[in-house]
This record gives structure tokens, sequence and C-alpha cells, in this order.
């Protein structure tokens, strides 16, 4: 084999072997990049100028067969140019997805809570400024049984205002596996559940939404405010995908 034939397989080797490189390294890039969606978002009410509010939740949550358990990261960013002052972010549960703590958060009275949910907390944020983003640590338990929902609305400090509201968003699966040790579910997905000796029940989650973004859902009020929460969801907003 000449030397000039021998140089340049080397050469392809080594090329090939920093594209190699080089797509491992954006694939890792990428994957430290996913911090969450904000699906299911909508802004109700104007912010103050230069103040944008918005929440991400996980695209997956695990659920434990055993336990129910499973933990969520819920966090809000300020993707304007100005801080956004004294705010406040709420953490409620719907139907199976009961939220048990929020860290750094106080609980929602029942009496105060959203009607149709089941849990709540409000964390108060003194101030978040433009650029940053504060997550909380979740607990909460989910029956498979049934569909499980979850709503993180951001509002001004006396609750009169909701500048953005991600939910109820739904978590769910259409392929439960109760035999596994945990059921992985997708943000955005109506739960199927299925019962002990049974198929699969209907379908659920979807039907069911039309309910607390409709009329039984108008008086939805605020922990230590009176702000109406998705009773104006119907006017014109700035929806977010991710």
């Amino acid at each position: 084999m000449s030397s000039r034939r021998t140089k340049t397989i080397a050469g392809s080797l080594v090329a090939a072997s920093f594209s190699a490189v080089v797509i491992l390294s954006g694939t890792a890039d990428a994957d430290e990049g996913d911090t969450g969606s904000s699906k299911g978002g909508k802004v109700i009410d104007e912010a103050p100028a230069g103040v944008e509010l918005t929440t991400l939740l996980p695209e997956k949550i695990s659920v434990d067969n055993s336990s129910g358990t499973t933990d969520i990261t819920a966090t809000v960013k300020n993707e304007g140019t100005k801080d956004s002052g004294k705010t406040k972010l709420l953490v409620v549960g719907f139907d199976g997805l009961t939220v048990k703590n929020v860290e750094g958060c106080s609980a929602i009275e029942k009496g105060s809570l959203p009607e149709g949910s089941n849990s709540g907390f409000a964390c108060s944020l003194d101030n978040l400024p433009a650029g940053e983003s504060k997550s909380y640590a979740v607990e909460a338990t989910y029956d498979l049984k049934k569909a499980g929902k979850i709503c993180l609305p951001v509002q001004s400090a006396d609750g009169k205002k909701t500048y953005w509201q991600q939910g109820p968003v739904p978590f769910g699966t259409t392929n439960p596996s109760p035999d596994a040790p945990a059921t992985p579910l997708l943000l955005g997905t109506d739960n199927e559940p299925v019962a002990p000796g049974a198929d699969k029940l209907p379908k659920t989650g979807l039907g069911r939404d039309v309910l607390p973004l409709g009329a039984a859902g108008a008086a939805l009020i605020a922990a230590g405010g009176a702000g109406l929460w998705w009773s104006r969801l119907g006017r014109p907003g700035r929806a977010r995908q991710s």
C-alpha cells in the first residue's frame, strides 16, 4: 500500500471520527436544553410593559404504580425586558392528579380552591428579573384509574389579574402498564386508564375538560384575590406551544 493511499485512508478515518463527535455533542446539548414545555398556555391579562411571564411543565412524568406518587417541576419565566415585581404562581390539581406539596409555597384552603380542582398551592414571588426563571419541586399523587390535569396560573400579587395560565392541561397515557414498576405519562395526553379485570375504560380527559373551562369554571377564584381565571379564556390571547 502506497504512503499516499495510507495517508488518504487515515485522513478519512479522522474526519469520520470528528463528525461522530460533533453529532454526539450536538445531541447532548439538545437534551440538556430540554427544560420543559409551555403547552396549553395562554395570556389572559396584559402584563406590565416589558414583562412577559410564562410557565413550563415537563413533557414527561413517571407515576409509581405501587404508591401513585410522582414528582413534577413547575417553572415560571420572565421572558421580557423588565423585572416582574411582585407576582405569584399557583399550582392546582384536577381529577386524578392531586398536588400534595410545592416546595416553598402555601397550601390553598379548600374553600378558596378553583371550582373543580382538588388541591392547590400558592407561591409568592417578590420579583423575577428579566430573562430569569424560578422552578418549584411539586410532589403529587396520580390515580391512574382517572384522568389527571394540572394548572399553572401566574397572577398579580393581589390575584386580580392573571398574566398567564397553562392549563388545565392533562398528563396521561394511551398505553397503560399496570404491571410495570412505574407508568410514564406525557404532557397534553388524555389518560386512558385500565380497570382491574376489565378492558380499557372509555377515553377520559378531553370531553370532561370542557366543564372546568365552561360555565362551571366561570367562578374560579384564586386564593387571596378575586381574579377570575379562565372565565375570560374565550377572549383573544396569545397561545404558546413548545
